[in-house]
């Protein structure tokens, strides 16, 4: 199932580069926040069939689920949720990782959290699944590696 938009950008750093340019439009957290929902939204359909307990990624206190796809040369990640705000933060993170090598991936730190002043308008909870997210996907490039 390889029907993903990503990547967008040609480098992990242009996507991070952009992401981080289409927040400085906005002017307070209640737009950024309705503009995370936006992208949440823009996600690929995921299957009924992969929303199981084999898929769920534990650690965020919404269900997500992320299913990863490919090899050392080229990674997709497919991922879903049932809370709009973490879809958004799901697509920004496929965004930067999603159909890229896994070098690349391994190789990337998740800037633009920080760029964008996220890490300081998240909750916890919200982090924590945030950071689970992002282990996973480094994760799966480094056993693409192995």
């Amino acid at each position: 199932m390889n029907d993903t938009p990503f990547p967008l950008e040609p480098t992990p750093a242009d996507a991070q580069s952009a992401i981080k340019d289409e927040f400085a439009f906005f002017g307070d957290w209640s737009e950024r926040y309705q503009y995370l929902i936006d992208l949440g939204r823009k996600l690929p359909p995921f299957p009924d069939e992969w929303k199981t307990e084999q898929h769920r990624l534990h650690g965020c206190q919404s269900m997500v689920w992320i299913v990863p796809e490919g090899d050392a040369s080229r990674l997709d990640f497919h991922a879903a949720s049932d809370s709009a705000i973490v879809s958004g933060l799901i697509y920004l993170a496929l965004r930067v990782y999603s159909g890229r090598s896994a070098r690349e991936i391994a190789g990337t730190n998740a800037n633009y959290i920080a760029d964008i002043g996220l890490a300081k308008h998240l909750s916890p909870t919200r982090s924590n699944g945030l950071a689970s997210l992002l282990a996973f996907i480094r994760e799966a490039a480094q056993r693409a590696m192995a």
